[in-house]
């Protein structure tokens, strides 16, 4: 909610200012925030409709809106502005622009709607919710960039000094030099990407609930405090059950229950147990003349739930047991706490638990554990598996659409190699740095898909124009690319760093480290598409006219 309400709107607000900077055109940046301000409030409205209710991941939501429409607008503003800048009239700048952005927006916008709307396979209704939400989001602002956005322009008083032809040129001399330097580039960046995908072992999907707030929040402070000098924080609860109506009683499942009780003790992890086989031993012991010697468990069932019916009398007016056993008391419950401990340890003591209940324990009947770190650990490790399928299955069909798009099975493939290793790479430098892949990081794949796909797709089919429509070779199709799109991609991946890294300030570790993974990926995606993938094309094409 802090982050909502304060951190969200800077990072907004500064996005706003550096892309007027980088347009130099306020009315230009004004529209393009119209777009996006209408798209995420349609995103949202759908979503009230709908009747889904907002999530703690429901702030990823505008942040994905705002990266897709943002791209789509930068891309029609900037060719756009070109056209001013070549004497055209306005509205056939406009017509030109939309005509030269169209498939690529199309394109881009639906492959991401298609890569959210596969998170209706997961199996936590909040990625569901978010997947759908997002989709829709981006469907908005498709129609509005190619709608709403052209209308707007062409009632704005747009300069056409815009952009500046130096950085043309700046972006035809950047082509030139990556046309002359294309076999070192080529390898060198292959040798790059290998390096850093061998970095994705490193990460452990793992996560310290905790962790997520750092000690600017008191609730992070107090659980210190009682991890360092009282108990832990972590508590599981197990029902243990004996079979029928006052069978807690079973000497032979007291006896268990005891054992397991003195078992937990020995874990290292363990703090404390809460088991009601030490009241029965205490009261064996209270009823034999404080006896050290009676300090064990009766022997007798009769004689056991004589001793327990006595300890319920005994409690005070309006207290009972129910919190420790059922009512017609067939099984209770077991309380342990433990110190802190990641969901992978939590996982593993839990295995751990299981596998000991059944070796040694007959006359239990044991349940898995519950509690809420636990919980979280569960969930966590589905979503992950969730979005890992998701992501499978989004880029099968993102390849699909890609080939469609193209019109060939070859270039559908080479798109898909700057599609996927930026990613590839972005969690390859995450594991060098950070290494948790925790609940928060494993949508930053989805999230990002957006943006990587809007590059590739945005420079592929400039490309693709210059060489099925002016008949240029691959090297100078490249060119002609860098010229046409290269400062629109590298506008729209400086606008959103620096909203993602104004996020990665945030004392929310579910925001920061989100933030920092997304502009990693973002960074790696430009790199990829400016240095690898001109030398990849014009190594498999080489010179030679197109057929």
């Amino acid at each position: 909610q802090r982050d909502g309400q304060e951190l969200l709107p800077v990072s907004f607000a500064l996005m706003a200012i550096v892309l007027m900077l980088l347009l130099r055109s306020f009315m230009g940046t004004f529209a393009v925030l119209l777009v996006v301000g209408f798209s995420i409030i349609s995103a949202v409205g759908l979503r009230g409709y709908s009747g889904y209710p907002l999530s703690p991941n429901s702030g990823a939501m505008p942040i994905v809106i705002l990266t897709v429409a943002v791209a789509n607008c930068v891309h029609l503003l900037v060719t756009y502005i070109h056209g001013l800048q070549a004497h055209e009239p306005k509205l056939e700048a406009l017509k030109d622009s939309l005509e030269v952005n169209l498939q690529p927006i199309a394109i881009a916008s639906l492959t991401t709607a298609v890569g959210f709307l596969t998170l209706n396979a997961s199996s936590v209704p909040a990625a569901r919710w978010l997947g759908n939400t997002v989709a829709c989001g981006v469907i908005v602002s498709l129609l509005l960039s190619l709608t709403f956005l052209p209308a707007v322009l062409s009632l704005l008083p747009i300069r056409p000094a815009g952009t500046g032809r130096s950085s043309d040129a700046a972006m035809h001399r950047l082509g030139d030099l990556v046309v002359a330097r294309r076999t070192p580039l080529l390898y060198g960046m292959a040798a790059v990407i290998i390096t850093l995908i061998s970095f994705v072992p490193l990460n452990e999907a793992d996560e310290d609930p905790y962790e997520w707030f750092d000690h600017t929040f008191e609730m992070r402070r107090s659980a210190d405090f009682v991890e360092a000098n009282l108990t832990g924080t972590n508590v599981l609860n197990y029902a243990l059950a004996a079979g029928g109506e006052g069978s807690i009683s079973q000497p032979q499942f007291l006896a268990e229950v005891a054992n397991f009780t003195a078992w937990l003790r020995t874990q290292p992890e363990v703090r404390h147990v809460a088991s009601l086989t030490d009241i029965m031993k205490r009261l064996n012991k209270n009823l034999n003349g404080d006896d050290p010697v009676s300090y064990r468990l009766p022997e007798d069932r009769e004689l056991s739930a004589q001793y327990l019916l006595l300890y319920e009398m005994s409690l005070p007016y309006g207290l009972d047991l129910n919190d420790q056993l059922n009512i017609d008391k067939s099984s209770i419950r077991l309380s342990v706490t433990s110190s802190r401990l990641t969901l992978q340890e939590i996982t593993a003591f839990e295995r751990r638990v299981q596998a000991w209940l059944v070796d040694n324990t007959p006359a239990i009947n044991p349940s898995d554990g519950s509690g809420i770190n636990y919980m979280f650990a569960v969930n966590n490790i589905r979503n992950t598996k969730s979005m890992v399928a998701a992501t499978a299955l989004a880029l099968v069909l993102i390849s699909l659409l890609l080939i469609a798009a193209f019109r060939s099975v070859k270039y559908g493939f080479i798109s898909l190699v700057p599609n996927l290793v930026p990613a590839a790479m972005g969690f390859g430098i995450w594991g060098i740095i950070d290494g948790w892949i925790s609940i928060e990081i494993a949508p930053v794949m989805g999230m990002t898909l957006g943006i990587v796909v809007d590059d590739t797709v945005h420079f592929m089919s400039k490309y693709l124009r210059a060489r099925r429509e002016n008949g240029m070779v691959s090297s100078q199709a490249v060119v002609f690319a860098f010229g046409t799109v290269g400062q629109a991609l590298i506008i729209t991946t400086v606008v959103l760093l620096v909203g993602f890294l104004t996020l990665t300030t945030s004392h929310f570790g579910l925001t920061s480290r989100m933030a920092g993974l997304t502009a990693i990926v973002i960074t790696v995606a430009l790199t990829v598409d400016f240095l690898f993938l001109p030398p990849l094309l014009m190594k498999v094409e080489g010179d030679e006219e197109i057929k």
